[in-house]
């Protein structure tokens, strides 16, 4: 029997989930802890397209494009957990629920996002979670949100 994988490069991140630039917004995920908790890596770089206008002088990354990384790391935890590589697994939102921001993200940031499903199982298509974003030990963001996991038919 072969051990679970407990991370996910950049190739396994696209062969589980459909994002591509500008929209993939993690480089690798790693603790992954079947479907129960993973942690996601995201390196902030100024070369990104949000920051064109998101602030000019004062580039700050969007709340919401760090909430879709962490959605984006769930996704990918389950769809290791699930081997779901190759499958077409689509994810939508359902709720995105107690979202607070602690502290702003910049370019040279290492965006750390911890990640734990408080709801969901194999074969279940309503998963929810809970989501911590930190720099640096730094809380950043944390979130509660509901999704939807389309796993396509065999």
């Amino acid at each position: 029997m072969t051990e679970p994988l407990k991370s996910a490069d950049i190739d396994l991140i696209q062969r589980l989930i459909p994002h591509r630039y500008p929209f993939l917004l993690i480089d690798k995920v790693v603790d992954i802890d079947g479907y129960h908790s993973a942690r996601g890596i995201k390196n902030v770089t100024m070369n990104e397209p949000h920051f064109q206008g998101h602030f000019p002088g004062k580039p700050i990354m969007p709340g919401v494009t760090i909430v879709e990384a962490m959605a984006q790391t769930a996704a990918v935890m389950v769809g290791v957990a699930l081997d779901m590589a190759d499958k077409n697994l689509l994810v939508y939102f359902m709720a995105i629920e107690s979202c607070k921001f602690r502290r702003m993200v910049v370019p040279g940031d290492v965006l750390e996002m911890k990640l734990e499903t408080r709801r969901g199982k194999p074969g279940g298509k309503v998963w929810k979670f809970t989501g911590r974003a930190e720099v640096e030990g730094d809380l950043a963001c944390e979130v509660e949100f509901t999704a939807m996991m389309d796993l396509p038919k065999e």
